[in-house]
C-alpha cells in the first residue's frame, strides 16, 4: 500500500527540526485534530491539481526549511498535547492532518540502534520503507512488515529524548491471536497462535518494542499427531526433574489441516531461558477420554497441586480440569469445570474456553472466553474458587455477567483469549488479549494482540475496565 511520498518524507526528515510558529492570526479546522494556530503558511509553489505535494517537495528538496514543518508546527488540540505533531515522543502516535486525510503513526525504537526507529502505521502495523529498499533520492515510500533490516529503519540524529518516552499504543502484534505473555529477567516474551507448523516468540525490553521485535522460531512441529495448526501457546516456569524449566504448552493436530485431531502437547526448555532451546516432552492426552479434540491449555497451581485446564467438545464446548503429577503427565481424567449456560456465553455457539488463572491475596479466579470466537461478542467471564476440591465444579462460582467485552465506541470487537503479566517492578497487573477492529472480523490470524493495565475492586475481584482502541497512547508498565 502506497502512502503520500512527501508527507512521510517531511515527517521523517523534519521530526527533530520543527520550530514554533508566530502568534496566532487565524483558525481553521481540517479534521482531527482541530488546530488554532497561525495562518497556514503559503506553500512554495502555486496550487495545481494533481501532484501538488510532489511539486512542493521538489521546490524545497535542496533546503532545510520545509513548508510541511511549518504547517505541522501549528498548535492544536491533539489529546497527547497542544501540538499538531508529536516531535520525538518514543512510540507516541503521530497524527498528520492534510487535505482532510488523517494518518496515525508511531516511532518505535530499534533495539541496539543509535537514535534509530521504525515508523509504524497504527492502523496496519506495518513500517514505512523506500520502495525496493532503494537508497536513491526521490524513491517512493511503501508499507512492509516491520523489521530491523536496512531500509526499514530511520535515524533521527538530533533526537535527544521525548517528553514521555514510556508510552505505547496497541496493537503490540498486528497478527497475534490467542496471546500469552510474561515479563522475565528484564524482557517481555510474547507467543501467539501461528496456525502453521512453527512455534514462535517475540522478545523485547519494552512493551512498545514488541510491535517490531523479530518473530523467532523456537520449535518446528514434525510429529505426526501434532504436526501443524499450532494454536493457543502458553509457557510456564515450573519445577522439573532438573530444577526450574519452562514448559511450553500448545495445541496442534495432524496434517494436512485435520482440526478434528487437535490435541494438547508440551515442550521443555533446556535451561532458564524462555527462548529455549526446547525439546518435545509429551502429548498431554486424557488417559481415559482421548476421543475428542482438546484445546487451549492453561495451568493452575493451587494448594500445592498442579492442574491442566482446557476445553473440549461434547455437543457444546465446556471447560475441563485435569490433575497432573508433573508438568507433562496426567494423573487422572478430565472433569467438567464450567458449561456455557448464560445467553452471553452462547452467541454463535455455546463456548467456554481459554481458561487463565489469576491469583491475588489468597483468592483464585479463572478468567475464560465465552461465545464463539468468530463473533464480535466473544468476551471474558469469571469463575471464583470458593474452597474444596478444585476438580469439582461446585468449588467454583460463575459470575452472572461478563467481566470484559466489546466496546463499539472504541472500535474493539471480540476481545478475549487473554493472559496476565506483571509490570517490570511488580507493582501493576496487566492483561494481554486479542481482538478485532471491526464487527465483521473473524476467528483468524487477523486478530491483533493488545495489552492494558487493570485494577482491583474493593471486594478483591479484578476490574478489567473497557478495552482501549488502537492507536491510543497508554502509559507503559511501571518500571520500564
Amino acid at each position: 500500500m502506497r502512502r503520500p511520498q512527501v508527507l512521510l518524507a517531511a515527517l521523517v526528515l523534519g521530526v527533530c527540526s520543527l520550530v514554533p510558529a508566530g502568534p496566532a492570526a487565524a483558525a481553521q479546522t481540517i479534521g482531527f485534530p482541530a488546530f488554532s494556530g497561525p495562518t497556514i503558511p503559503a506553500p512554495p509553489v502555486a496550487h495545481t491539481q494533481g501532484d501538488m505535494m510532489r511539486a512542493i517537495y521538489d521546490a524545497e528538496s535542496s533546503g532545510t526549511d520545509f513548508w510541511m514543518d511549518r504547517l505541522l508546527a501549528r498548535s492544536g488540540n491533539d489529546p497527547a498535547g497542544p501540538w499538531l505533531m508529536s516531535r520525538g515522543g518514543l512510540d507516541r502516535s503521530v497524527t498528520v492532518a492534510a487535505g482532510a486525510t488523517n494518518q496515525r503513526w508511531r516511532l518505535v525504537p530499534v533495539s541496539g540502534g543509535d537514535k534509530t526507529f521504525n515508523l509504524v502505521s497504527a492502523g496496519s502495523g506495518k513500517c514505512v520503507t523506500p520502495s525496493g529498499g532503494s537508497p536513491a533520492s526521490n524513491t517512493g515510500l511503501v508499507q512492509l512488515p516491520c523489521s530491523a533490516a536496512n531500509g526499514r529503519v530511520w535515524r533521527l540524529p538530533g533526537f535527544t529524548g521525548g517528553t514521555n518516552p514510556n508510552t505505547f499504543t496497541n496493537p503490540i502484534a498486528q497478527r497475534g491471536p490467542d496471546p500469552w505473555m510474561t515479563y522475565h529477567d528484564g524482557h517481555y516474551y510474547l507467543a501467539t497462535t501461528t496456525w502453521n507448523s512453527t512455534i514462535t516468540m517475540r522478545k523485547s525490553r519494552t512493551l512498545a518494542g514488541l510491535a517490531t521485535a523479530t518473530e523467532q522460531v523456537l520449535f518446528n512441529l514434525t510429529r505426526p499427531n501434532g504436526a501443524g495448526t499450532m494454536w493457543a501457546p502458553e509457557f510456564h516456569l515450573l519445577d522439573g526433574p532438573n530444577g526450574k524449566r519452562w514448559y511450553f504448552y500448545y495445541t496442534a493436530g495432524r496434517e494436512p489441516f485435520d482440526l478434528g485431531t487437535q490435541r494438547i502437547h508440551v515442550l521443555e526448555s533446556a535451561g532458564p531461558d524462555p527462548m529455549g532451546p526446547y525439546t518435545f516432552k509429551a502429548d498431554l492426552l486424557d488417559p481415559a477420554q482421548d476421543n475428542t479434540w482438546e484445546l487451549d491449555p492453561g495451568i493452575l497451581q493451587l494448594n500445592g497441586k498442579l492442574y491442566l485446564l482446557g476445553t473440549f467438545y461434547n455437543g457444546s464446548q465446556p471447560m475441563f480440569i485435569r490433575p497432573l503429577s508433573n508438568p507433562w503427565t496426567a494423573s487422572g481424567t478430565r472433569r467438567i469445570l464450567s458449561t456455557p449456560t448464560y445467553g452471553w456465553e452462547t452467541v454463535g455457539g455455546a463456548v467456554n474456553e481459554g481458561a487463565e488463572v489469576l491469583q491475588r491475596n489468597g483468592k483464585t479466579f479463572i478468567i475464560y472466553s465465552a461465545s464463539h470466537c468468530s463473533t464480535p461478542d466473544y468476551k471474558l467471564g469469571m469463575l471464583t474458587y470458593n474452597g474444596g476440591d478444585p476438580l469439582s465444579s461446585s468449588s467454583w462460582t460463575k459470575s452472572p455477567n461478563p467481566v470484559f467485552q466489546r466496546s463499539d465506541a472504541n472500535g474493539v470487537y471480540g476481545p478475549g483469549h487473554n493472559g496476565f503479566f506483571k509490570s517490570p517492578d511488580g507493582t501493576e497487573d496487566w492483561m494481554v488479549y486479542h481482538a478485532n477492529s471491526s464487527a465483521s472480523g473473524g476467528c483468524d490470524m487477523n486478530r491483533s494482540t493488545r495489552a492494558q493495565k487493570f485494577t482491583w475492586n474493593a471486594d478483591g475481584t479484578p476490574n478489567f475496565g473497557t478495552p482501549v482502541g488502537l492507536g491510543v497512547p497508554l502509559t507503559a508498565p511501571s518500571g520500564e
